[in-house]
């Protein structure tokens, strides 16, 4: 709030219309996926002309990688909000995190991205707020991944890097959507069982284990 009144008018409605458009992004890319979206979708979903959107985000790719930055700021919050209790195991932060972004999808409030996608890909690597945001969150959780590696609650034979990339597939994880879709389960029961799944695996012996 102390932000936006240190704007001018103008800027205070160019922020608005942005915010507007960025949120319109991200409930298409939640919903829909980037492939399917169109600029005319995101114009009408932020009830503005077309035109409009583009006088503020030049491509599909900036509009995807703004939803992206604001993703990254959410996730690097609640990490901040977790480190305030330095007394909490690093598994258990780690679960947090995979809890979290399980619930954001399951609520529809994390953009869904396609794994091969050369333009966007590189439109994202070139973004320095979106890469500056990603490298401070891997950071963060890789301490505690390191960190539960070496108390032996994580597996230490697996390479720190890919137990990093699974957090972060929890975000669009399609396990999560295809369970939700089905109709059949609770979103408590289907953050649960990916949860575990992610942490303890699917082997009974390992999950009496743990």
């Amino acid at each position: 709030m102390a932000d936006m009144e240190r704007l001018s008018y103008k800027e205070q409605i160019q922020r608005i219309r942005e915010d507007a458009i960025v949120e319109a992004v991200n409930r298409l890319l939640a919903t829909k996926g980037y492939d399917a979206m169109t600029v005319d979708e995101v114009a009408a979903e932020a009830g503005m002309a077309k035109a409009s959107v583009y006088k503020h985000f030049a491509s599909k790719e900036d509009l995807a990688a703004a939803a992206m930055i604001r993703a990254l700021d959410r996730a690097v919050t609640f990490v901040d909000g977790l480190r305030e209790n330095p007394d909490a195991r690093p598994i258990e932060q780690l679960k947090a995190v995979a809890r979290w972004a399980i619930t954001s999808q399951l609520e529809g409030e994390m953009p869904s991205l396609p794994s091969q996608n050369s333009a966007l890909s590189n439109s994202l690597q070139a973004n320095e707020a979106y890469m500056d945001r990603l490298i401070s969150l891997s950071n963060k959780l890789s301490i505690w991944i390191t960190e539960a590696q070496t108390s032996g609650e994580l597996n230490p034979d697996l390479p720190a890097e890919m137990t990093l990339y699974m957090l972060f597939a929890l975000a669009c994880d399609p396990v999560v959507g295809m369970l939700k879709a089905s109709g059949m389960y609770t979103n408590e029961q289907i953050l649960a069982w990916v949860t575990t799944a992610t942490f303890d695996g699917v082997s009974p012996l390992r999950a009496a284990a743990s």
